[in-house]
């Protein structure tokens, strides 16, 4: 078990690290390319924080266990909702603008609605992953028109980079070209031996201890692959910035379910185990809504608020261990 435990620790270690070097070194190479900072932020931002839990569900999924595959990205959204967003609002009450949060908590809402319905009945095809991805592409393209015709912060996924911004101040550090292709490229190796170890450290382990495989990914994958993102709001609320960190939350929701879980389902099409449908899906959606309804009301979520949520996270992840 130690042996098991070591590699799924240096699993999650050389995959954050290499999810901060891919993403550094291709905003570098970008900007040094010519791209506007604002197609930067929503693209290669987006992507690039997204890859720890891209790169954990696909290699899952070419392994055969889809249920780490889909308890990453069922137990990453139920993290960023109840842990991460508590722990901000803990720090800063989050200041809430209505149009973003009706619009991107609704599109990851109906998302999360749709992979449930789905995934109880006619499980996961290739044509449903496809379709995730389209509307993904399709999402993007709002989103870049809409910064451009709207005040700034008119999306989610502006405020997931600006939350990165606020958090990494080394992001834009000026540096030879060869030099940030070099640190994207050592990235994309440490992300991907990273997400090799985590998946076969998780396999083990859920072996071992006779716990399933969904419920590993619902807690141990999730938290460990979310960790980038609990420290970007945490230091943004810290900061001051706690209103970029719904919509770092948002963006990371609507990337995980429509980017990852698309992808997941073109690579390895399939039926989600029942821990996910019965159980994480379910409580996900309902914790989608409940999110939704504290940010409405009041256009902030306050500290006691935010501890409800920590709390409803704390009491769920207990549950998956000692009762699924």
């Amino acid at each position: 078990m130690l042996i098991s435990l070591l590699i799924l620790l240096a699993g999650f270690v050389v995959l954050i690290v290499g999810g901060e070097l891919l993403v550094r070194g291709a905003v570098r190479v970008a900007e040094r390319a010519g791209m506007s900072e604002l197609l930067i932020g929503l693209t290669i931002v987006g992507f690039g924080t997204s890859a720890p839990e891209l790169v954990a569900s696909v290699e899952a999924a070419l392994a055969g266990s889809p249920g780490i595959a889909w308890g990453n990205i069922v137990g990453s959204n139920l993290a960023n909702s109840l842990l991460i967003l508590g722990a901000a609002s803990l720090i800063l009450p989050v200041v809430v603008p209505r149009g973003p949060l009706w619009r991107d908590g609704g599109l990851a809402l109906a998302a999360t609605v749709v992979l449930w319905l789905v995934a109880s009945t006619t499980g996961i095809t290739i044509v449903i992953g496809s379709a995730f991805l389209v509307l993904l592409a399709a999402y993007l393209g709002y989103a870049y028109r809409a910064e451009q015709t709207q005040p700034a912060g008119a999306t989610a996924l502006h405020e997931k980079a600006e939350a990165l911004e606020v958090s990494d101040t080394h992001l834009h550090d000026a540096q030879p070209l060869w030099r940030s292709v070099m640190v994207l490229v050592f990235g994309i190796i440490l992300i991907v031996l990273g997400g090799r170890w985590l998946v076969e450290g998780a396999i083990d382990l859920a072996r071992l201890v006779g716990m399933s495989e969904a419920v590993i990914g619902l807690t141990v994958i999730a938290i460990g692959t979310s960790l980038p993102e609990l420290v970007t709001s945490v230091i943004a609320a810290y900061k001051g910035a706690s209103a970029v960190a719904l919509g770092n939350v948002l963006g990371s929701n609507i990337f995980n379910l429509l980017l990852i879980g698309g992808v997941t389902a073109v690579i390895a099409p399939g039926t989600i185990p029942g821990e996910i449908t019965d159980f994480g899906l379910p409580v996900l959606i309902a914790a989608s809504v409940l999110l939704l309804i504290f940010a409405a009301t009041g256009r902030k979520i306050t500290r006691w608020e935010g501890g409800i949520l920590l709390v409803t996270y704390l009491v769920l992840l207990v549950y998956n261990v000692v009762a699924v």
